[in-house]
């Protein structure tokens, strides 16, 4: 079956875009995510949706797996194919088609960068707020696919919130259009709303219609530092009720610090504190962003000779290098680990991370735990350091297990958005009820009735 869809795909793409090379297949068994690797039985790179449509036409037809695929910066195996069949590529459809300064919408194939529409917007003066932390090289459809969000989150929202449209096919073939350069609708079902975050088990998004938002004039990066984790989360409150929203605001916990002093060149301002926190803050007047900083410093209780104010780009840099390095720096110090990314309301950070800790500690476990300190979105790390593989594999589940079971009882959930894929599926009965995992299985049913759109995702 799999030859036959090959000559198929052959006859009907341009052959060159139809692969099967064992070397080239490799590349595309593995996306970001630790110790887990799967190669398609063909590569498909699609650079138009007519590309996409025949691709996934051809497949229904023969009942053939389709993973769709974009950068593949992922981090729960969403863009491997664990059923094999085929990977169907958007990295070519990679135009920013249009930035539209009147009525301040890009226009963008799924396969763009996000870090290049931002630069793209800023040049007209506009902003596409959503910043995750593989920007300059994940892409937007898998950010739409996966629900990103990032540091500016706590401000601006994440990439759920931008999305005015979307084009996309469905296994079928058929190509559907919904929304596009208007801020109302309610034409109908949320078609894009259903799609944002699927993990691409439902259709290939072929085209996205952003809202961009006018830049802000001017932005002031700001490392607080802290003895302990509980001051830094309680200054996140301060902030709040005093009216000021800042554009990021990101907590690093002492070990995390410690972890990326260790590994980076550049000296990190206040490595021995307990905590740091992270803050941007932005606005239209220097004036207006240097009261918010006063505002900032006064509800904090921070002393002003400890804290650290970036006066200059290469500072900035400075400063986001460390939150932008720990993941490198978990790699460099240990190739094997295990990455979360629980909700908890914001003021359970504190205590969620201290009793964290205690379990990891009882279990004789390093980890390393930073995240988003407005919204709530803890990134847990787990190294696996000098542990027999066999048995860190045999430990995995039961520590999953454990840290969401945590996150839920604080009334979180067990993912803010790296999503479900492969290595949650079997726990999205602990988050959600058999209700809504039916309802969910109907609406993939509606979709993509032969099952061939990512499958062996999300669900258990």
């Amino acid at each position: 079956m799999i030859n036959r869809l090959y000559r198929l795909l052959q006859e009907n793409l341009d052959p060159h875009k139809v692969l099967r090379d064992a070397d080239i297949l490799e590349g595309y068994s593995r996306d970001e995510t630790p110790d887990m690797a799967a190669a398609p039985d063909i590569l498909v790179r699609a650079e138009n949706a007519d590309d996409v449509s025949m691709t996934l036409k051809l497949c229904s037809e023969h009942k053939i797996p389709v993973t769709p695929r974009g950068a593949g910066t992922g981090v729960t195996g969403g863009a491997l194919p664990v059923m094999q069949g085929v990977v169907l590529s958007l990295e070519k459809c990679n135009r920013i088609l249009e930035i539209d300064r009147n009525n301040m919408v890009a226009v963008v194939e799924p396969g763009a960068v996000t870090g290049d529409i931002q630069k793209a917007a800023l040049e007209q003066g506009l902003m596409y707020p959503p910043d995750p932390a593989s920007l300059e090289t994940c892409s937007i459809g898998g950010n739409v696919a996966e629900g990103a969000g990032g540091p500016r989150a706590v401000k601006y929202g994440t990439t759920k919130d931008y999305i005015l449209g979307l084009e996309f096919v469905l296994p079928d073939g058929s190509l559907i259009q919904t929304g596009g350069k208007i801020v109302k609708n309610a034409t109908g079902y949320n078609l894009a709303g259903i799609l944002i975050g699927s993990e691409g088990t439902l259709a290939v998004i072929t085209k996205i219609y952003l809202k961009l938002i006018p830049a802000p004039k001017v932005t002031l990066d700001i490392l607080l530092p802290f003895d302990s984790l509980d001051q830094a989360i309680d200054a996140v409150h301060a902030v709040l009720m005093n009216r000021v929203i800042p554009a990021a605001l990101e907590f690093m916990e002492q070990d995390a610090i410690s972890l990326v002093s260790k590994h980076i060149q550049n000296t990190i301002p206040c490595a021995d504190a307990g905590a740091h926190l992270l803050i941007q803050i932005d606005g239209n007047t220097e004036d207006q962003v240097l009261a918010d900083l006063q505002t900032i410093v006064e509800a904090a209780r921070i002393n002003p000779d400890r804290m650290f104010v970036a006066q200059s780009p290469s500072q900035k840099e400075r400063l986001w290098k460390a939150r932008r390095s720990i993941r490198e720096s978990i790699q460099a110090e240990c190739g094997f680990f295990a990455a979360e990314d629980c909700v908890v309301p914001r003021a359970g950070i504190p205590q969620f991370v201290k009793d964290l800790k205690a379990y990891f500690h009882y279990k004789a476990l390093r980890s390393v735990m930073f995240g988003h300190a407005g919204d709530g979105n803890v990134h847990i790390d787990i190294l696996k350091d000098a542990i027999a593989y066999d048995e860190w594999k045999n430990m995995l589940p039961g520590i999953k297990r454990e840290i969401y079971s945590r996150a839920l009882a604080c009334g979180g959930t067990i993912t803010g958005e790296h999503g479900i894929g492969c290595l949650r599926k079997e726990y999205l009965p602990l988050a959600l009820s058999s209700d809504a995992i039916d309802l969910s299985r109907r609406i993939k049913a509606a979709f993509d009735p032969g099952m061939i759109l990512n499958p062996g995702k999300i669900f258990p």
